[in-house]
């Protein structure tokens, strides 16, 4: 499995929608989206949800926003402790034959995955 920290893209392509897709490619990231798309929810309630650590969520986190695809506000409880909030970011990704070849043409892998990838047939 290629990690997308493993490969880069060239500005030819909408640099937007490669984000998306290499976020979007985790199932972690997926479960997220899959869980704020209900409502939305701050860190600790989202780690116990899906049963991860708050390091990794906010490693996963961080990706969506970046991608676009969450968005984060920070606030006040009552007792004044400091929450961040993440809420599904307005999102439409059309994805055409066109649209992911151009993506595809864009990326240039880690020689070491590319090696591998070539040697293992995946």
């Amino acid at each position: 499995m290629i990690d997308e920290r493993d490969v880069s893209t060239n500005h030819g392509a909408d640099a937007g929608t490669a984000a998306a897709i290499a976020a979007l490619a985790n199932p972690v990231r997926l479960r997220i989206i899959g869980e704020l798309f209900e409502a939305r929810e701050y860190v600790s309630e989202l780690a116990r949800r899906l049963q991860i650590g708050r390091p990794l969520l906010h490693m996963h986190l961080r990706r969506l926003e970046e991608a676009g695809l969450v968005q984060s506000t920070l606030e006040l409880s009552p007792q004044g402790k400091a929450m961040r909030f993440y809420v599904v970011a307005p999102f439409d990704i059309r994805l055409t034959p066109a649209s992911v070849a151009a993506v595809g043409k864009s990326i240039v892998l880690d020689a070491a995955v590319a090696t591998t990838t070539r040697e293992t047939g995946a």
